[in-house]
């Protein structure tokens, strides 16, 4: 672990390099730093980075609290003082613990120890959380979309590819496809089922009866009262419009952004 001691009063400084050093006789201590413009002059060099800061609160030039106006810190920061009464306000900044003088090695130990807890934890909830990213990712790209349909002409049965199909629309009780041909085939789902069969990234569902492939969409007019209306490269003689509530869906859909 490297650590920057910051503090002004050199025994101190020396006693705490001690104690953290009998914590771990491998501790690293990068620098010893007695003054706030020393302090900011050296953390706002990028090649200096350390895994904890101590810092006294009383420097030879004021408090160390302007550190943090000058200097965007993201280290844990353990503050030492013989004052209590700033406590407070050490919490409002980076500390993870507030250490009265002189310093006793108990203490240090449990300061160190929060330290190795902390970070463990934050590790495992970033891990469980990019382990939860990954199995999403993982459950879309190998989830199955449906990729064709029985439709019924007549006497014959025949298959219909989702690539083939420009819209389904529901009218009544049914639901229907039409086809990039032009046709118009009656099929067994509804539409609500027909959402979790389909490729979100190819169809979409913009209102309460149409689900529309954005490869057969030829433009979308804006229509009354901030709402879309669709355009197909098919003819389709119902109007295609998408519902208010899904517009800013369906932008982001079109524009490419996301489902």
């Amino acid at each position: 672990m490297k650590v920057l001691i910051i503090e002004d009063e050199k025994p101190a400084a020396e006693h705490l390099a001690r104690l953290l050093h009998r914590y771990d006789p491998d501790m690293e201590i990068v620098a010893t730093l007695d003054s706030v413009a020393k302090s900011t002059q050296w953390l706002t060099q990028p090649l200096h980075t350390v895994d904890l800061i101590f810092m006294d609160i009383h420097l030879s030039d004021g408090l160390s609290f302007e550190i943090f106006n000058k200097v965007q810190l993201n280290t844990p920061v353990v503050f030492t003082t013989a004052y209590n009464e700033y406590a407070i306000q050490a919490f409002k900044v980076n500390s993870i613990d507030y250490l009265l003088k002189p310093i006793a090695y108990d203490d240090l130990f449990r300061s160190i120890e929060k330290l190795e807890s902390l970070r463990i934890n934050l590790s495992s909830a970033r891990q469980r959380i990019q382990l939860e990213e990954l199995n999403d990712a993982l459950s879309q790209f190998q989830k199955s979309y449906k990729e064709r349909f029985m439709v019924k002409i007549g006497e014959r049965i025949k298959s219909v590819t989702t690539a083939k199909i420009a819209l389904f629309y529901a009218e009544g009780r049914n639901v229907f496809i039409l086809t990039t041909k032009g046709n118009h085939y009656i099929i067994d789902f509804k539409l609500e089922e027909l959402e979790e069969m389909l490729n979100p990234q190819t169809f979409m569902r913009i209102s309460r009866s149409f689900i529309v492939n954005i490869n057969e969409i030829q433009e979308v007019i804006v229509h009354s009262n901030s709402r879309l209306k669709i355009k197909l490269e098919q003819d389709f003689e119902r109007e295609i419009i998408v519902s208010r509530d899904k517009v800013p869906v369906f932008k982001s859909w079109f524009s490419g952004s996301g489902n």
